[in-house]
């Protein structure tokens, strides 16, 4: 089948009976759904195979710059759907599929989410691949072939429990194996420095190899002819590393074990590093893949030029998040020790090369690694890490001479710690925040002294995603409104959706986007139904509230307004309250007790309302186990509202909320994160903000927070507290009372209460609104309306522009 010329759905069912008798054995009359399923995703590899070969073609002529993508998460989501769409052939697959008696949607549903991602992280990655594959850049990303992923969350009487998530075995047949471009990646061991005339011999010696194998998953880009690569490692143990003494001895565990140990290194995203083994398997999997990764681009680029003088100018190197900040002395390792590279040449290209995102301001996942576990580790890693830092302080001296406090604030090595963000901002030529205010408190706080030094380093690019996924893939309904109003120019460029708004006091628009939303609350009903038995009442307000488990991110300030409201029910029961149905979901990692505390506390309030009937159709609360990309595709176009409340200066951006927002969801939130923009881009009556300013939130700091004063203050919020203690479900939560009253040192440090009377009155006024259908959906219209400018299509040509220096090959 050739990609550039029309598939015919003849040729399709010729491909997959083909696919049938070669790996299978059998035909489509005796072939199951899985079978037909693996067949299908055979054929859509073959055809993305074909693209890809001619692309690379096309990057060849043009000789320009490439991006190399390191993260430590791709939160994928299902591929087939996306690459039919992509490709323009869902029609021609779906009518070829009828024929043979199998149905397109049902095989969709066959295929597992890819277990390689967690959150907001991992899935803006996703979103950029796609992005960077529908404009033609050239570039490639990088990740760990994670064999369970974080985990597969399971709910039993509330509590979560993980499980391991196997994904792979109907996953893989999206992978293309490349045992031909294997690396080795070093561990351990000791370092001998040999002086020869001048040079630098590095004698490595009883370290532990691992092999890095590659697996390859081939991104599509929407109408573009560009098809970029995902590279995945998978760690295995080398042939050394078999004892075949030990073997021949009958020891076979301990014959094993080096193999065992270096596959434990692909095995799990983001280890518990609540203990010693943990930190050390972290260090380890960020080593891995950023050394396996380097190795790769610099063996293809020096086959391709025969040098790497020019590295810096055909190769852009993106640190997404401090995770893959190695790749900093790994790069320098290998220019030295390997290509013979003076230190001032190669720290040049490795300057010139690195750029850096940061996506928190959160003390955990600003990364530091004890000095003494480092060295052992990685000891030449550690040793060029030392030299950076001695550098470093040599040129922070000469700036500011007996500032001591400052230099040590700004060093990458301080207090035994190796500070990896400050490294990332030394090595990087360029550092960006990724919404205005996230940027801006950047600069104020957290690296306000290498602002200070470097002012011309920090840039913001504000998030964004992949708006054909998220909207003309999840909302095809929405996706045909939109087409018959506007045009569907919007799928390529999505600023043309502003073109929207001027239906906003349209009433048949808003009967037909009533119809749409109801729709869609419909198919996810059903969907949960499948799921758990439980019926949900789709003519409720869905209030929906879905993202990573954490203190920052507020579910338990929305856990407090459900209780207020529970408390306001049971006392009267014919309320002018809307009916209600709230919807949460995430993942708390597994050491992370406080979260999985508000999981069951959802869990026990939602148990309650389950044994009053009388109630339950005006307020439902359900926590959705296990949530993933396949069902934020299903549950984002049946939201009404998005909950983005998390406490104002602690989100970096949020995707999730432009998600909720160009499928016509209204936003409750703070003034953080990407909220700001989303309040320009809509205007403030078709937002409801609430809450502490960032600023408020660091005066009140200051002046000292006392979350007891805001418990006496509100009758409404003091009842909600103190039902804590009563329970829900036969159990109690004085725990949480606890929490948020007296702490471990500050109570409610992340100010629920100091924020709860704004919040819920926010909240009324959005049921009270909801009532109005003319004013919400002319709100809607003004979201969908808006949300353009929140594509990763934009956010990927600002990078481009500002940061990496690229072009597309195809001129878009």
């Amino acid at each position: 089948m050739d990609p550039l010329k029309s598939i015919t759905k003849n040729e399709i069912k010729e491909a997959i009976k083909s696919k049938l008798s070669r790996y299978f054995n059998t035909t489509p009359t005796d072939a199951s759904e899985n079978q037909i399923y693996k067949a299908t995703v055979l054929t859509v590899k073959d055809i993305l195979t074909s693209m890809r070969a001619e692309y690379k073609k096309d990057i060849k002529k043009s000789e320009g710059k490439r991006v190399v993508y390191l993260c430590m998460e791709f939160l994928l989501g299902r591929s087939l759907q996306v690459n039919l769409t992509n490709l323009g052939i869902v029609d021609e697959y779906r009518s070829a599929l009828r024929e043979m008696g199998f149905s397109l949607d049902h095989l969709y549903e066959l295929e597992p989410d890819p277990s390689l991602g967690n959150g907001g992280l991992g899935r803006l990655a996703a979103c950029f691949m796609d992005s960077l594959s529908a404009l033609g850049y050239p570039a490639n990303g990088y990740s760990i072939c994670y064999e369970y992923g974080l985990f597969r969350q399971k709910i039993v009487d509330g509590e979560q429990i993980e499980l391991p998530d196997v994904w792979l075995p109907d996953g893989e047949c999206w992978l293309v194996p490349r045992t031909d471009k294997t690396y080795i990646v070093r561990f351990d061991g000791h370092i001998t420095e040999n002086w020869r005339g001048g040079h630098c011999d590095i004698i490595h010696e009883n370290y532990t190899e691992v092999q890095a194998v590659p697996y390859d998953l081939m991104i599509s880009g929407a109408g573009s002819r560009a098809v970029n690569t995902l590279r995945l490692w998978r760690a295995r143990g080398t042939n050394q590393n078999f004892n075949m003494k030990l073997f021949s001895q009958g020891e076979y565990i301990r014959a094993m074990q080096q193999n065992t140990s270096a596959e434990i290194i692909s095995k799990v995203l983001y280890p518990s590093d609540e203990h010693t083994e943990g930190k050390l398997l972290r260090l380890t999997q960020q080593y891995f893949l950023v050394s396996a990764s380097l190795q790769s681009v610099i063996a293809d680029h020096f086959a391709l030029y025969g040098t790497l003088n020019n590295f810096a100018d055909k190769v852009a190197i993106h640190i997404n998040d401090t995770h893959p900040a190695l790749c900093i002395p790994e790069l320098m390792r290998i220019l030295l020790d390997v290509y013979s590279y003076s230190w001032e040449d190669a720290w040049n290209i490795v300057t010139r090369t690195i750029s850096y995102t940061n996506h928190t301001v959160m003390p955990e996942a600003l990364e530091t690694w004890n000095e003494d576990l480092f060295r052992l580790k990685l000891p030449r890693i550690y040793m060029i890490i030392c030299e950076i830092n001695r550098r470093l302080g040599e040129e922070l001296w000469r700036a500011y001479p007996g500032d001591w406090e400052r230099i040590s604030q700004m060093s990458v090595i301080s207090h035994s710690q190796i500070r990896m963000a400050n490294l990332s901002v030394y090595a990087s030529h360029k550092v960006n925040g990724v919404s205005e205010l996230h940027t801006q408190i950047l600069k104020d706080t957290v690296f306000h002294n290498s602002y200070k030094y470097t002012p011309e380093k920090f840039i913001n690019i504000t998030n964004g995603i992949a708006h054909r996924r998220w909207l003309c893939c999840a909302n095809p309904e929405l996706a045909t409104l939109l087409d018959e109003t506007i045009g569907p120019e919007y799928r390529y460029d999505s600023e043309r959706l502003s073109d929207f708004a001027k239906y906003s006091n349209d009433k048949n628009i808003h009967e037909r986007l009533s119809e749409i939303k109801q729709h869609n609350k419909e198919r996810f009903a059903e969907y949960y139904y499948l799921k758990t038995g439980i019926a949900l009442n789709t003519h409720s307000i869905f209030d929906v509230h879905v993202k990573r488990i954490h203190e920052y991110k507020r579910q338990l300030l929305g856990a407090l307004k459900i209780i207020a409201y529970y408390n306001e029910l049971k006392e009267n029961p014919n309320s002018s309250l809307p009916p209600h149905t709230f919807i949460f979901g995430g993942k708390a990692a597994p050491g992370y007790y406080i979260a999985k505390d508000i999981i069951n506390l959802i869990c026990g309030i939602s148990k309650e309302l389950e044994h009053d009937p009388r109630l339950r159709e005006r307020m439902r609360v359900i926590f959705i186990e296990d949530y993933k990309v396949s069902t934020a595709e299903i549950l984002m176009p049946a939201s009404d509202i998005s909950e983005q409340i998390s406490l104002a200066g602690k989100e970096a951006s949020g995707t999730g909320c432009m998600k909720f927002m160009i499928n016509g969801a209204l936003t409750v939130g703070t003034l953080d994160g990407a909220n700001v923009e989303m309040r320009r881009a809509v205007g403030n009556d078709n937002i409801y903000i609430f809450g502490l300013r960032a600023n408020e939130v660091e005066e009140l700091w200051r002046r000292g927070y006392e979350s007891i004063a805001y418990y006496n203050r509100s009758e409404r919020l003091r009842r909600a507290v103190d039902a804590l203690t009563t329970g829900f479900n036969g159990k109690q939560y004085t725990n949480i009372m606890h929490y948020l009253l007296l702490g471990h040192g500050v109570a409610d440090p992340y100010m629920c209460l100091a924020d709860f009377d704004s919040y819920t009155s926010v909240c009324r006024k959005a049921a009270i609104d909801y009532e109005n259908k003319s004013l919400w959906y002319k709100k809607v219209v003004m979201n969908i309306a808006g949300a353009g400018y929140f594509s990763a299509d934009r956010s990927i040509r600002e990078y481009a522009e500002k940061i990496w220096g690229c072009k597309s090959i195809y001129g878009k």
